[in-house]
C-alpha cells in the first residue's frame, strides 16, 4: 500500500468533520474536485472504500472511522514534532522545553476534582503547556473513544467498563474509589426509598455487584448526570449508590453510608496513544496525575 501525504490525511479529516467534499474543499480552500479526487486516490492507496456519499453528503463508513482517527493521530505527531523541536533548537532549559496545546477530554467529575490540581502543578513546571479540556460523557466511546479517534491527547477514563477500551491505546490506573450510599439526611429508612440513577452509571461495571443485591431496588429515576442525582437526593426525591468523586460536591442536605470491604469500587485511569505517550508533554501530565492520585 502507498503511504497517504500528509494534505490527503488533512483532506479525509476535513470530509469526516466537515460532512461532505463540498463543504471540506470550502474549509481547505480547495475546489470540490480536487478533494474527490484525492479521497478517491486514497481509498486506491488504503484498499477501501472511506466515504459512503448520498445526496446530503459524505459520512465515513466504518474503515473510514479508522482511517480518520489514525489521520488525526498522524497529523498531532506533525504539530507535537514541530513544537518540540523547535524548544529543543532554543537549547531551552527543562521546564521551557514542554510547549504547545495538550488536548484532555475527561468525565464531569474527574475534569472537576481530578484534573485541576494536576493541572495548576503542570503550569508551575511547565509554562508553556497549554491545557485544552473538554468535558466527555463516559457513554458509548467515551473518553476513551475520543483519545482513539485523535481528538483528545490524553483522556480520563472509567477503567473496566461495560463498553471496553478500543484497541491499541495505553492505560494507568490513578485512583480506587469506592462507592457508598447516599441518602437524604436523618432519613430512617433509607432503603426504603426508591433508587436513582444516571445514564453514564448504568452502563458501568459494578452492575453485576448491583444486581447481587437484594436490598437495591430496580432504578425508577434516571437523570442526565450525577450532579443531578446528588441534588435530587437531597431534596429526599430517593437514594443512590455513587463513587467518591461524584460526592465530594455532597452537601448538608446527604449522609453517606460505606457499603463495606466488598463494596465496590471504580478505577479511574488515564487513557492515550502508544505515539503520544512518548511525548513530552502527556508524560508531563502523567506524571501530576500519579501525584495528585498517590
Amino acid at each position: 500500500m502507498s503511504e497517504l501525504l500528509p494534505q490527503e490525511l488533512r483532506i479525509l479529516v476535513a470530509v469526516a468533520e466537515y460532512g461532505g467534499f463540498s463543504a471540506a474543499a470550502a474549509a481547505l480552500g480547495l475546489t470540490q474536485s480536487a478533494v474527490s479526487h484525492s479521497v478517491r486516490g486514497s481509498e486506491t492507496k488504503i484498499g477501501a472504500v472511506l466515504f459512503g456519499r448520498g445526496r446530503t453528503g459524505a459520512s465515513p463508513t466504518q474503515a473510514g472511522e479508522r482511517a480518520v482517527g489514525h489521520a488525526r493521530r498522524i497529523l498531532r505527531l506533525y504539530e507535537v514534532m514541530g513544537a518540540e523541536v523547535r524548544a529543543a533548537g532554543r537549547g531551552a532549559p527543562d521546564r521551557d522545553t514542554v510547549e504547545g496545546v495538550l488536548r484532555i477530554a475527561a468525565f464531569r467529575s474527574a475534569a472537576l476534582h481530578l484534573l485541576p490540581p494536576a493541572l495548576d502543578r503542570l503550569a508551575a513546571r511547565h509554562p508553556g503547556i497549554r491545557p485544552e479540556v473538554r468535558v466527555v460523557r463516559e457513554i458509548g466511546p467515551g473518553t476513551a473513544g475520543e483519545v482513539a479517534a485523535g481528538r483528545a491527547d490524553l483522556g480520563i477514563a472509567t477503567l473496566g467498563a461495560a463498553q471496553g477500551m478500543p484497541p491499541g491505546l495505553l492505560s494507568g490506573v490513578l485512583v480506587e474509589e469506592a462507592y457508598s450510599l447516599v441518602h437524604p439526611a436523618g432519613h430512617p429508612d433509607p432503603k426504603a426509598l426508591p433508587l436513582m440513577d444516571w445514564d453514564e452509571n448504568c452502563g458501568s461495571y459494578t452492575r453485576s455487584w448491583w444486581q447481587a443485591q437484594d436490598w437495591i431496588p430496580r432504578a425508577t429515576v434516571k437523570a442526565e448526570d450525577d450532579a443531578m442525582v446528588l441534588t435530587m437526593v437531597g431534596r429526599g426525591l430517593g437514594m443512590a449508590i455513587m463513587p467518591e468523586l461524584s460526592l465530594r460536591e455532597a452537601g448538608d442536605a446527604v449522609d453517606i453510608t460505606g457499603l463495606g470491604p466488598r463494596g465496590p469500587v471504580r478505577r479511574v485511569g488515564y487513557v492515550t496513544t502508544p505515539e503520544s505517550a512518548s511525548t513530552l508533554a502527556v508524560r508531563a501530565l502523567i506524571r501530576e496525575l500519579r501525584s495528585e492520585g498517590s
